[in-house]
């Protein structure tokens, strides 16, 4: 083989190398920092990993919410209305937690299916739902309401 081409294709081979390693080691540093969306159905069908960092959501049951009158815990119901899931919360709820709206908690479930929220978050306004929430509620075949034309 030719000196020149020799030393190209060494160059381009320890460029590879460098950039694989680079990228290797980029999402080996971010690894624990993805959390992954799951619908309540997915929960359910156990499609969830226990005890991992996860993101879960959907609309919060009427008449499912339920205060500790001695702490901040609270508890409620969440459908994709196909299934639904128990997720408790200790701390301070949103304003715009209301029962019947979409929300989208982050935390991880634990051995008893109960996902153990550590950070609850509740739809801006009235037009507004989280994408995943929205993608779970018509994989379920729910009706979505209307949208009003964007701007």
């Amino acid at each position: 083989m030719n000196p020149v081409r020799r030393q190209r294709l060494t160059l381009i081979l320890i460029a590879v190398t460098l950039f694989s390693v680079a990228v290797i080691l980029v999402l080996f540093a971010n690894r624990h920092q993805v959390n992954l969306f799951f619908s309540p159905t997915e929960i359910v069908d156990g499609a969830a990993p226990i005890g991992q960092p996860i993101r879960a959501g959907g609309m919060v049951v009427p008449d499912s919410v339920r205060r500790d009158q001695a702490s901040l815990a609270v508890s409620f119901e969440v459908t994709d209305f196909l299934s639904d899931i128990t997720m408790t919360y200790t701390g301070i709820l949103p304003d715009l937690f209301r029962e019947g709206q979409g929300v989208v908690a982050m935390g991880s479930v634990d051995a008893n299916g109960v996902f153990q929220a550590t950070e609850v978050l509740a739809r801006h306004d009235e037009n507004y739902m989280p994408p995943e929430v929205a993608a779970a509620l018509e994989a379920a075949g729910h009706a979505l309401p209307k949208r009003p034309a964007e701007y």
